[in-house]
């Protein structure tokens, strides 16, 4: 019901890139340029401004964003009353998630829907938290899982995205099965601080987690190797090249040469997992069904791994 030109524009907003605006869209880039520039023809207003090779919004562009958020909004909210009332449901539902969110949470949701809604086409996408909110802004996905720091601050966020806490996920450490400290049932930082570590990036959720653990110790670790995937940490600590850090949601796979332990002591790193939906369509049936089936998975497979033993 919204102009799709109106909608183009919000999602250029967002990526700042025809390009990438085509891509989320389906749209080619010159049909998204000719939107965006009939959008300014027939509304009479400076819309987009050349800038370099490519086009910015102008203050314009951007006070017109602003209103069709709310508008936006307004129609999610009575779509999602409407379907609510009537108890119909959407042809197409689309999720998405990081790896660890696909694999472990929306995987389950899918096949659950599949089963009890087999009317419903469910699309799952697995995808970086950034893509994660274009794909909803472009009304691509209906829901999106990520990490709370990961999730949308500035630029509006707040006009068109709400949240919802699935978990909070604690961290445990992943020593070498023939490590000194193997056989305890949980481990202190402090006792690891002078081992070789495993981490991510500088750049990643996971290294600003484990640097803040412990930077509260008053410990600086040293970061022997960098892995982006777990599977690819697992093997390095297999090796018996370091230490590393794991959410308790990931699993250690097939890997025998590992032991996996609770963090005991001061320092206890935990990251938080949230739904992320477009501002007002939460209340849509499929999705209240969704961050119910959401919660409960979640509470269970936390469950199960912190009455385990952890030994991998």
């Amino acid at each position: 019901m919204i102009d799709p030109r109106f909608s183009t524009l919000r999602v250029f907003s967002s990526t700042g890139s025809v390009a990438r605006t085509a891509e989320l869209t389906g749209y080619s880039p010159s049909a998204v340029s000719a939107q965006l520039r009939e959008l300014q023809r027939s509304l009479g207003i400076k819309l987009i401004a050349k800038e370099g090779r490519g086009v910015r919004l102008t203050s314009a562009g951007q006070q017109l964003v602003s209103g069709i958020d709310s508008i936006v909004t307004q129609w999610e909210l009575l779509a999602a009353s409407a379907r609510s009332a009537s108890g119909q449901l959407q042809a197409h539902f689309g999720l998405g998630g990081f790896s660890t969110a696909a694999a472990q949470l929306l995987a389950p949701l899918a096949a659950s829907l599949r089963a009890t809604r087999p009317e419903v086409e469910v699309q799952l996408i697995e995808a970086q938290p950034q893509r994660c909110l274009d794909l909803l802004l472009a009304e691509r996905i209906d829901l999106a899982v990520i990490v709370a720091s990961q999730a949308p601050g500035g630029g509006g966020a707040k006009d068109r995205f709400e949240q919802t806490v699935l978990l909070d996920d604690p961290l445990d450490v992943v020593l070498p099965a023939s490590h000194r400290l193997a056989q305890r049932k949980s481990v202190a930082l402090e006792d690891l601080a002078d081992d070789p570590w495993i981490s991510e990036s500088g750049q990643s959720v996971y290294r600003a987690l484990f640097v803040a653990a412990f930077t509260s110790l008053g410990v600086t670790p040293h970061i022997a190797h960098e892995a982006v995937e777990w599977e690819t940490m697992i093997a390095f600590i297999g090796a018996g090249l370091g230490v590393g850090l794991l959410p308790r949601l990931a699993t250690l796979g097939h890997a025998d040469d590992v032991v996996r332990r609770r963090i005991s002591g001061a320092a206890k790193p935990s990251r938080r997992i949230v739904a992320v939906t477009r501002k007002g369509s939460r209340g849509s049936p499929l999705i209240e069904e969704s961050l119910e089936i959401l919660q409960r998975t979640a509470e269970r497979i936390i469950s199960q791994r912190s009455a385990e033993e952890l030994d991998g």
